[in-house]
């Protein structure tokens, strides 16, 4: 049984990890980041094998590349249906299509937590250009920018970034409450 727990445990993170990579594909896009950037060149990298091909036959609809939507939604479909067989529980597809769009969902929400967590570490640490925090600064600053025009100027601390983190983990919890 604990072995099962430790396999559980191994690909619910490489799941979510690989998510995580396709979840920040289609939020580059949504962007319009700077592709040439060394993280979203890894980005495209590891998820165009599976992408590629889908956008031939999936339009997408406008700035949303609908193929990569769907791609991450059969990875947390599947990411739920391999956990169920692992569990000997009986595989419902309706239960595993509602779960693995909760848990989609749910990658949402880590994904742009730890983008706002590890841009605040950065923006601490960081002695000048760095091509990683540049395409951060891409990915966050269209939801930042609107805080800090709200908030007042506090003599160079930005907190724009703890308000957006408090304010998403409210709505995480408010959401997932409602569903539970």
């Amino acid at each position: 049984m604990a072995t099962q727990s430790a396999f559980g445990f191994l690909i619910d993170t490489i799941f979510n990890l690989y998510l995580m990579v396709i979840l920040l594909r289609i939020w580059l896009q949504l962007v319009k980041a700077d592709f040439y950037n060394p993280l979203a060149q890894f980005v495209v990298k590891a998820t165009h094998p599976v992408v590629g091909p889908l956008r031939r036959i999936i339009p997408p609809l406008g700035s949303l590349d609908t193929a990569s939507v769907l791609f991450a939604f059969v990875v947390a479909c599947a990411k739920i249906a391999i956990l169920l067989a692992m569990s000997g529980s009986q595989l419902n597809p309706q239960a595993i299509v509602i779960v693995g769009g909760l848990t989609l969902l749910k990658e949402v929400f880590q994904i742009v937590f730890w983008v706002l967590v590890i841009r605040a570490i950065l923006s601490w640490v960081s002695q000048g250009y760095n091509p990683i925090e540049a395409a951060l600064h891409q990915l966050t600053e269209p939801m930042l920018a609107p805080i800090r025009r709200i908030l007042p100027s506090l003599g160079g601390l930005d907190l724009s970034v703890l308000v957006l983190l408090v304010a998403l983990q409210f709505f995480q919890v408010l959401l997932f409450q409602q569903i539970l």
